[in-house]
């Protein structure tokens, strides 16, 4: 039954309840660690008490654990999972016996950080840090969407150090979230000890200094942690219009003698001998571990994991703008027009946006400019803080919008790359286009210069790749990934390009032009050679292709703007002409070059193949200089055909 926050204090058959889930759920942490002979026993004792009393308190059904005005609990260490399982088990989400004989078992739902494949976990976590900004985005989508819900986020002190962290705090007091309760875990220890030693900070004052409530309890009293509790569900804090933070003081390990205060039990398990004395002083029978450690050896793992898809709007992709022949146009802005096209038909005025968008100090850049004076209330400035923009996005695409987030390549891919790499494995539904990229980016210099991006999402499962040609395939392929569920990465660069011309001399991507992942473009046919390409070297390449024809020499050239998925079959079809040039403004070792080979070396495919990118970085100067420099410019493309075909 849910507690009555209307009560000044817990009824004492309440806390005899309380209490004795505790026991339970402390037994459970011991047995299911133990079992396992690894995992984070400390910790989840530690929280012991926190979690029960969210559970009471909480909006939530076991029986239907996505309900859309449930409350949400975000675990940010998710180290504390046989805690958090052992508590949902409690709270009748899964029977007790999978949890124990499947905890840290391959094929398991009950992963040893904690993972959305259990009933009752919204967010997989365990990378510190990244838990307040899903919580964020979480909380974000239920303000957008009018549902009085709250968003309890559970984190550890030693990740208070992480600055990711500080940026969630700003962003949820920027955008209002008084919706957002998050407590901390303050029992002071850490793996490497006493977190004063392992990084000085005063966390108190951190967080008075990022504008939220501070409140502070004793965080093994279930009294005084429901009086807290109380106060912020209440909004009889100091400032009701901001996030409170809860700074639970608590004991590595409450509850168990020998293992509180005790760094070593944050990340290892009792040995048997030990797992014994510590259910017998919790008042269970110590043999019970003995027969269950025989019944793990032969139990077959049966608990099914939960699947849960992402929400995704129904989206009007509009009409398709169309650029002419004489168009000069950067691939950026015409994706700032696409966007804006798309808020036009699906945001509708006095509605709930079915569109948003996040960039971080860099509308101008991204083209985000029309879309955010559009619909202001669909546009989220978040600062120059990539970290938590990556996930706070990520976490918003889950909830039923369709979520554009846009900055550099260097931002959006190197800097962000651990947060998106949790999006995924969260299966968001987040939509990434990224501009700046390559040599393109030019004067800006080679820290700016984002040559490497494919190099690590490529190493992201189930995320699209895709590179547009021109504004006209840039147009298509924005409006095709907002119709799609799913995780999709849409890179370009910088500087203006021509619009890609048919053989008629009229745009190749034109009125009935549709984009197909996994669909190459035969720009060109040729009958000796082929250039294959993407992005911002598509015109170079056709350049190129022009200059060897005045020359008699026959070269395709072959637009792989889907880099995930690859058309296989259209390199067949190259390989099958003769040799192949792969050119791209990217570093050779890790880019489509390397794709290329790996499928025509694991095919067996005979045939020349050449790969021209980025072989070193550059340095600070015009795109075409830079490129001329690591010879992608057409005239060093022709002498490498030239040299192919020798």
């Amino acid at each position: 039954m849910r507690i009555d926050i209307n009560k000044e204090h817990l009824p004492e058959e309440i806390l005899a309840d309380l209490n004795e889930k505790w026991r339970r759920c402390a037994r459970r942490i011991i047995l299911s660690t133990t079992l396992a002979g690894c995992g984070h026993p400390g910790g989840s004792l530690s929280s012991l008490h926190m979690l029960i009393l969210l559970y009471a308190l909480a909006n939530h059904d076991p029986k239907d654990p996505r309900k859309p005005d449930r409350d949400r609990i975000v675990i940010s260490q998710g180290h504390i999972s046989p805690g958090v399982y052992a508590v949902l088990c409690e709270y009748g989400y899964f029977p007790e016996e999978p949890f124990l004989m499947e905890f840290r078992r391959a094929s398991s739902a009950f992963g040893g950080h904690v993972e959305q494949s259990v009933p009752g976990v919204e967010w997989n976590t365990g990378n510190l840090g990244q838990g307040l900004s899903a919580a964020c985005g979480m909380a974000k989508a239920l303000k957008l969407k009018g549902i009085p819900s709250w968003v309890f986020c559970l984190m550890g002190d030693g990740e208070q150090q992480k600055g990711q962290v500080i940026e969630a705090r700003r962003w949820a007091v920027k955008f209002g979230l008084d919706n957002l309760i998050t407590l901390i875990d303050y029992n002071r220890l850490q793996i490497g000890g006493d977190i004063a030693q392992v990084m000085p900070q005063d966390i108190p004052a951190e967080i008075k200094a990022t504008y939220w409530n501070l409140l502070e309890t004793d965080g093994h009293d279930f009294n005084a942690l429901y009086k807290t509790l109380r106060l912020a569900l209440r909004h009889q804090v100091k400032h009701p219009q901001r996030p409170t933070a809860i700074l639970a003081h608590t004991v590595m390990g409450k509850g168990i003698s020998f293992m509180e205060n005790d760094p070593r039990w944050h990340g290892m398990a009792l040995p048997n001998d030990m797992a014994k004395k510590a259910l017998e002083e919790l008042g269970f029978d110590p043999a019970e571990l003995d027969i269950l450690a025989e019944k793990r050896k032969t139990y077959v793992i049966s608990f099914p994991h939960q699947d849960f898809e992402p929400e995704h709007p129904d989206i009007d992709p509009g009409e398709p703008i169309l650029y002419g022949p004489e168009t000069k146009l950067d691939n950026r802005s015409a994706y700032g027009k696409a966007l804006l096209s798309l808020a036009e038909k699906n945001n509708l005025k006095d509605r709930l946006p079915k569109i948003l968008g996040l960039t971080c100090d860099l509308e101008g850049s991204v083209k985000m400019g029309a879309f955010h004076q559009y619909c202001p209330q669909a546009f989220f400035e978040s600062g120059i803080q990539e970290h938590h923009t990556a996930s706070v996005a990520g976490a918003l695409s889950k909830e039923g919008f369709l979520v554009f987030f846009s900055t550099f390549g260097v931002f959006a891919v190197d800097e962000t790359y651990n947060q998106h790499r949790l999006n995924v494995l969260n299966r968001s539904n987040l939509k990434i286009v990224s501009t700046h990229l390559g040599l393109d980016v030019g004067e800006d210099g080679p820290t700016h210069q984002c040559v490497d991006y494919l190099g690590l999402l490529l190493n992201l499962l189930d995320l699209n790749i895709f590179m547009p040609a021109d504004p006209n395939q840039t147009d298509r392929i924005i409006r095709y990934v907002a119709t799609q569920k799913g995780n999709f990465f849409v890179g370009m660069g910088r500087s203006k390009i021509p619009v890609i011309l048919d053989d008629s001399g009229q745009p190749f991507f034109g009125p009935d032009y549709q984009f197909k992942p996994g669909k190459a473009d035969w720009l060109k046919k040729g009958t000796q050679a082929t250039l294959v390409t993407y992005g911002a070297m598509v015109h170079r390449a056709l350049k190129a292709a022009d200059l060897l024809a005045e020359k008699g020499i026959s070269v395709g050239v072959l637009n792989m703007a889907s880099i995930r998925p690859l058309d296989e079959n259209a390199l067949l079809e190259a390989a099958n002409i003769g040799p192949i040039l792969v050119v791209e403004d990217h570093v050779v070792e890790t880019g489509l070059g390397t794709l290329v080979a790996r499928f025509l070396a694991l095919k067996e495919i005979k045939v020349t193949l050449s790969i021209k990118g980025v072989e070193r970085y550059g340095s600070s100067g015009k795109p075409e200089d830079l490129y001329r420099e690591q010879g992608l410019d057409p005239q060093s493309l022709v002498q490498e055909i030239e040299n192919l075909l020798r």
